[in-house]
């Protein structure tokens, strides 16, 4: 029987082989590099579509809104053209983790439990959870939510946070999207919301003096998100969030959106890691 002898030369390329290995494991499923952005010249991004004043489809077909011209501020520091595509809350860590979309811009409150899918940047924005129930209606504790049919984001942190604070027997109704949990309350559907501060201003339009913010539930810090294990994209932005925090950028995004002052933001949240390891 012939034995096989592999050759000095088959034994150093399966040796390099081998060494090769842990680095493809290594790089994350649907990996992408900023420079490998640049050659594209395009860059593809995740945002809500129907969220005002965060992100948002015009009557004339054009995604607008806080994040998107935060997006517009990091193409133009990459010097490439912007790929919007409008994505549901629930539809937004898979659209990324796929690969469907490169980075996202998209109202990402910055919880421990999305940290373990995603990759956080630094905060760029602050938001708080809120109820919102009728002005004649006295709701001042958690228990008092449990007179109440509430309509949330299903998967959004309004969400979880009505979940967490109404008593058992609430009955909450869970709706695809801000745009239907909203139209729920202004239809009559629900009697108050799960939402956040910014929802009043659509309320309002559809019935003024009706409504207002009842309980605060949690203060939030949205980041930008990329995969886990993408340490140059999270680099990338990181840099381009600290370039528009110190050169007057991000405040003129707050001006012109939310009207108040860059918050303060953390150094560090629990749970959340700011830098890809």
């Amino acid at each position: 029987m012939k034995t096989f002898k592999p050759s000095r030369r088959s034994i150093l390329v399966a040796g390099a082989a081998g060494l090769a290995m842990p680095a493809l494991l290594t790089r994350p499923a649907f990996a992408i590099t900023p420079d490998e952005i640049k050659k594209r010249g395009k860059i593809i991004v995740g945002i809500q579509g129907d969220n005002p004043p965060w992100g948002f489809v015009t009557s004339a077909g054009k995604q607008d809104g806080l994040d998107a011209d935060i997006t517009a501020l990091f193409a133009k520091e990459l010097g490439v053209e912007v790929e919007f595509v409008p994505l549901e809350v629930n539809n937004r860590i898979p659209a990324l983790t796929t690969g469907r979309v490169d980075v996202l811009f998209a109202t990402m409150a910055m919880l421990p439990e999305r940290a373990k899918a995603v990759q956080f940047s630094k905060p760029y924005v602050a938001n708080t959870i809120v109820l919102i129930g009728p002005k004649k209606d006295a709701i001042k504790t958690n228990e008092d939510m449990g007179r109440y049919t509430i309509g949330v984001a299903r998967g959004a942190a309004q969400d979880t946070q009505v979940t967490k604070n109404a008593p058992s027997s609430t009955t909450i109704r869970r709706y695809d999207g801000d745009a239907p949990s909203i139209q729920a309350l202004v239809s009559g559907q629900v009697q108050a919301l799960g939402g956040n501060i910014f929802y009043m201003q659509r309320i309002e339009q559809a019935r003024p003096g009706e409504f207002e913010n009842k309980l605060e539930f949690q203060n939030l810090y949205n980041g930008a998100c990329t995969r886990l294990g993408e340490k140059e994209m999270n680099a990338t932005i990181n840099a381009f969030i600290d370039k528009i925090k110190a050169n007057g950028e991000l405040q003129k995004v707050y001006d012109k959106w939310m009207k108040v002052p860059v918050h303060k933001f953390p150094d560090t949240l629990e749970g959340v890691p700011f830098t890809a390891s």
